[in-house]
């Protein structure tokens, strides 16, 4: 058994988990495990995003080619595994973390005297890739929130896709069949893979060994219940091997068809409970407070809140279905956050107040409280250096409480703020 094998059992069996990966920013550098063979002529490359790596009588097939920090050390696995030529590469989807690299593989071709491999994905990746080179800028500040860096982060050029499809696609290799179907979920420009001859199942992010990346704060529309009947789809297929798109393989037909039940469940329960308080004319707050996921699901080793969290899919599904109005009407249009900063503080007697009080529920453990008051607090006095300490120790009290990594980035980050001024 390799080291990504073994990791696979250690996380099913709750020895490991994924939260050394997901709260640390060194994961884009150092996230690397290895490859293994998952099934004849599959190997499964554990990486900070994975790619699987498929051998077949008309070439090679990668699913996914790896980050951009990572791909090198990914092409050198699946090489040390593998010299057939690459055929073509499937995008699970265009985040950035999954479509670099391919260029290395283009570049074997030419003095080989072989075609050159071609790169096939859902026809939104197009759309996305656009996207991202209006708002690299944008997305480069994300990446520093979300993943602790330096500075911002975030590639401008982009390999498109040459050959594209709409809802499926099969690709025939020497009688090899390879099973493309798309599906909205973290994205509206994903696709699942599914091998029926090996009972493979590839599902890129649509599982990710944490609770589903339904919600992040700071991205587009993602789709719960949409995800979730893929999941029962793929489920539906008694696949004996699961290759995510994060975290290690799942093998063993019980096992995978519990993990992919597990997820959609999850999105399940949030999209009815969510749903049933919106049509009872329930405010955002409210619905909130009261949306609920069963302790047994988030107990599983392979949906912890450890990237995303259940609360931020409540808000996506509110976002989806409602629009951005959350039913208070003071938030309407709402008076500038700075101007209503400067009122409370007059009616608290002076900013300072407004601190101490935060502090002292910081203290409690109250800390959504706490970040209401010392937020007032300083941008009702952003030049006080005592409320800018009290607002870093705060903001950094309330990270180290959080569980997801969504959730941390931005709170370290708030921290940060102040300290530096």
């Amino acid at each position: 058994m390799g080291a990504v094998l073994d990791l696979a059992e250690r996380m099913w069996q709750g020895v490991a988990s994924t939260e050394h990966v997901m709260r640390s920013a060194h994961a884009l550098v150092g996230g690397f495990v290895g490859i293994d063979e998952v099934a004849a002529g599959v190997a499964f490359v554990g990486s900070f995003a994975n790619v699987t790596a498929i051998e077949t009588g008309g070439g090679l097939v990668l699913v996914d080619v790896g980050s951009p920090l990572l791909a090198p050390r990914v092409r050198e696995a699946v090489r040390g595994w593998s010299s057939q030529p690459l055929h073509a590469a499937i995008y699970t989807h265009g985040h950035v973390d999954h479509v670099f690299g391919f260029g290395a593989y283009e570049a074997e071709a030419r003095p080989a005297g072989v075609a050159a491999p071609y790169v096939l994905a859902h026809e939104a990746v197009a759309h996305r890739f656009d996207r991202y080179r209006m708002t690299q800028g944008y997305n480069g500040h994300v990446n520093m929130r979300q993943f602790r860096l330096p500075a911002p982060l975030f590639p401008g050029e982009f390999r498109y896709p040459d050959r594209t499809f709409s809802q499926t696609h099969v690709l025939e290799l020497a009688g090899e069949r390879i099973e493309l179907h798309h599906a909205r979920g973290e994205t509206d420009d994903h696709t699942w893979v599914w091998l029926p001859a090996r009972r493979v199942l590839a599902t890129g992010d649509l599982f990710i060994w944490a609770a589903p990346n339904c919600g992040n704060p700071q991205k587009v529309q993602r789709y719960p219940i949409e995800w979730a009947r893929a999941l029962r789809e793929m489920a539906a297929l008694r696949p004996a091997v699961l290759c995510p798109g994060h975290g290690p393989p799942i093998l063993g037909e019980d096992r995978v068809a519990q993990a992919l039940g597990d997820a959609a469940a999850l999105l399940e329960t949030l999209h009815e409970q969510t749903l049933a308080a919106m049509n009872a004319g329930a405010r955002l707050d409210d619905v909130l407070a009261s949306v609920r996921v069963p302790e047994a699901l988030l107990a599983r080793p392979y949906l912890r809140p450890v990237y995303d969290e259940p609360e931020f899919i409540v808000r996506n599904l509110w976002r989806l279905y409602g629009g951005w109005y959350d039913g208070n009407p003071a938030h309407l249009k709402p008076a500038p956050a700075r101007a209503l900063a400067r009122e409370l503080a007059a009616l608290a007697g002076g900013a300072a107040r407004l601190c101490d009080r935060a502090g002292a529920l910081s203290e409690q453990g109250e800390h959504a409280l706490a970040c209401h008051l010392i937020e007032s607090a300083w941008l009702a006095a952003p030049d006080d250096p005592a409320i800018a300490q009290a607002r870093a120790r705060i903001y950094r009290a309330r990270a180290e409480a959080s569980t997801s990594l969504m959730a941390q980035g931005i709170f370290e980050a708030a921290a940060l703020e102040s300290e530096r001024g």
